[in-house]
């Protein structure tokens, strides 16, 4: 029995292993593309093409793009189009996936499929990379190749959710997941939207970058979007406007040490690790004539990789439906309901969710020139949560979790920003496995950015992550992490994204 679990435990970690490689190669491609999108500053001239996420002062917003698109009048959009690469990306997946693994899961024939038709729906335990990273970002091609195809983001949510239910259904053997369709079909288009977003805006603010190099990066981000372009040409060359949106880019490197470390059933952590940090955050309230009728108008977007696992974190939250408001001169905001896609790996633990929230964002200028940003939300999802490299319990678990988000941003002038973050998730045993149980993991980051020299800043962040757990069969366990980082950053442009409209 022991030599059997160890088995099945072996095999588990080769496969997390050998999928991660596809995973983590294409992500790692779209965080080096975010580097290229990043300011023209001296050190880099020669090597970095011009930045394209380089904004002008606020006061001079990008003028939005004014030619008719596909998006605008529909004029050469396809329901056809995203349907067949939808359906030839699964088969080209399910080969790739079977030549590689060798295994009897991608071995779909008639019976397989007439089986999983008529079978219930479980969930899965597939390595937690390959169901929680790795099937939101399968998801994002769904979305993005009907996205580029001209559809609206609610039709391109259908295509991603129909996509989904076609792999779990053809596209391998086993029995079809409610864990796998909720990250792909639902988590997909959360992290498809933000990546088709980022990739417009690439294409859309020249700055004097080479179309070439802006190509090159736009596919980088979003595969499928460079596919069709380069596939179909001028049907769909045309550009999604970001409508004059106000946003606010940076990119960091840095060296963090831990200063809080409780592994409980882990078995290896590092103390010091590299980092480097791409964070968006896009149509921020207060710009005058900008509106909200798009899903995903507003959206904040994270990704952290790290040299200890990789992937520290991948986090979107993007507002669904809503509406601006205002409050007196100093006070703008937008509010209603969000989606969000989080996936943290703080070394001795991981979760991921995919959630809806009501929640609010908003700008106060508390003088001429100090400015206070803020998101709160609060909402529910359902999420995996479990122990990395743990050596006493099963890899992780399924359950709805409850979840609120607190994010504030002081902004002092052109010259600093305190940055405070808070997240907490409660994952409870409704709708999971039947390992019975509970999870409380809390997140705060606080980072002070002080600007040095036109875009480039330094900054010092403390960040503090804590799960609590109580489970039937192991008890009490508590598992906490802490570090402080020194941060080279690399600003979008030379402030700290306050809206101006006064």
């Amino acid at each position: 029995m022991e030599a059997s679990a160890a088995g099945e435990r072996a095999g588990r970690l080769v496969a997390e292993k050998c999928s991660g490689y596809t995973t983590y190669g294409m992500l790692r491609a779209v965080l080096y593309a975010l580097v290229l999108m990043l300011p023209h500053t001296g050190w880099a001239q020669g090597l970095i093409p011009p930045s394209v996420f380089q904004q002008p002062p606020a006061a001079a917003p990008a003028a939005p793009a004014t030619e008719p698109n596909l998006w605008d009048n529909g004029v050469g959009k396809s329901y056809l189009v995203p349907g067949l690469e939808i359906i030839g990306f699964d088969i080209l997946l399910n080969r790739i996936n079977n030549h590689h693994y060798g295994c009897c899961d991608y071995a779909v024939t008639m019976d397989s499929i007439r089986r999983n038709l008529h079978s219930g729906w479980v969930t899965d335990n597939d390595p937690f990379k390959v169901n929680q990273l790795g099937h939101p970002y399968q998801g994002s091609m769904y979305h993005g190749f009907a996205r580029s195809a001209g559809l609206s983001y609610w039709e391109s949510l259908g295509y991603t959710f129909a996509g989904s239910l076609a792999w779990e259904i053809a596209g391998e053997t086993t029995p079809p997941s409610r864990n796998d369709q909720i990250a792909s079909g639902i988590g997909g288009t959360f992290l498809g939207e933000a990546l088709f977003r980022m990739s417009s805006l690439v294409l859309e603010n020249a700055n004097g970058t080479p179309r070439f190099w802006r190509e090159v990066s736009a596919a980088v981000i979003s595969p499928s979007t460079g596919f069709n372009r380069l596939a179909f040409g001028d049907q769909y060359s045309s550009i999604f406007s970001s409508r004059g949106a106000t946003y606010y880019s940076r990119f960091a490197f840095a060296v963090s040490g831990t200063t809080q470390s409780t592994s409980g059933p882990s078995t290896k952590s590092g103390n010091a690790e590299a980092l480097a940090d791409f964070a968006i955050d896009y149509g921020l309230p207060g710009q005058p004539d900008y509106t909200y009728k798009r899903p995903f108008d507003y959206f904040s977007f994270q990704a952290t990789a790290s040299t200890e696992n990789v992937f520290e974190n991948v986090m979107t939250r993007g507002l669904l439906f809503g509406t601006d408001y205002e409050s007196g001169k100093s006070y703008r905001g937008v509010w209603g309901l969000y989606g969000s896609y989080d996936y943290l790996s703080p070394q001795f633990f991981r979760v991921s969710t995919t959630a809806l929230s009501l929640g609010t964002t908003g700008q106060a200028w508390l003088t001429q020139s100090i400015a206070l940003q803020g998101t709160a939300m609060l909402g529910a999802g359902y999420a995996a949560v479990g122990t990395l490299n743990g050596a006493a319990q099963p890899d992780y678990h399924y359950g709805v979790a409850p979840q609120a988000l607190l994010a504030l941003r002081l902004i002092l002038g052109d010259r600093a920003s305190i940055d405070v973050t808070g997240r907490e998730y409660f994952v409870t045993r409704v709708s999971g496995a039947d390992r019975g149980g509970h999870d409380n993991i809390a997140r705060v980051d606080a980072a002070f950015t002080w600007r040095v020299h036109k875009q480039h800043a330094v900054a010092i962040k403390y960040l503090w992550n804590r799960r609590d757990a109580t489970f039937v069969d192991l008890g009490d366990l508590t598992q906490t992490r802490a570090t402080i980082g020194i941060y080279y950053t690399l600003l979008g442009h030379d402030r700290f994204g306050a809206t101006e409209w006064r």
